[in-house]
């Protein structure tokens, strides 16, 4: 059984048990979340497509630890002026693992 779930604006292929990186969540590392934006569901074959959400359909997953993705570089030049421009850019992230779809 899997689900497509809308998780802080991004939508994620969610199954139980999969450990997924989503922006950062306002929740303490150990704590319950759940998701209701449920888009699409899947029970071995049997597939409900929500309008534009599922109805009685919800995630429910743990916070396993907040972290900082890889370092994204952003390097602007323009050609021959002399102008370069570096800069770097580590995302917040929130690493989640999924205990249930109900």
């Amino acid at each position: 059984m899997y689900a497509i779930v809308d998780i802080a604006g991004q939508q994620f292929k969610v199954e139980k048990g999969n450990q997924i990186f989503v922006n950062r969540l306002a929740a303490e590392v150990g704590a319950a979340v759940d998701f209701e934006k449920v888009l699409l569901t899947d029970n071995e074959g049997t597939i409900n497509v929500g309008a534009p959400y599922v109805q009685g359909a919800s995630i429910k997953a743990t916070v396993m630890e907040h972290c900082k993705a890889d370092k994204v570089i952003v390097f602007h030049k323009i050609r021959r002026k002399g102008l370069k421009k570096k800069n770097g850019h580590r995302q917040y992230l929130t690493k989640i693992q999924i205990e249930e779809i109900a």
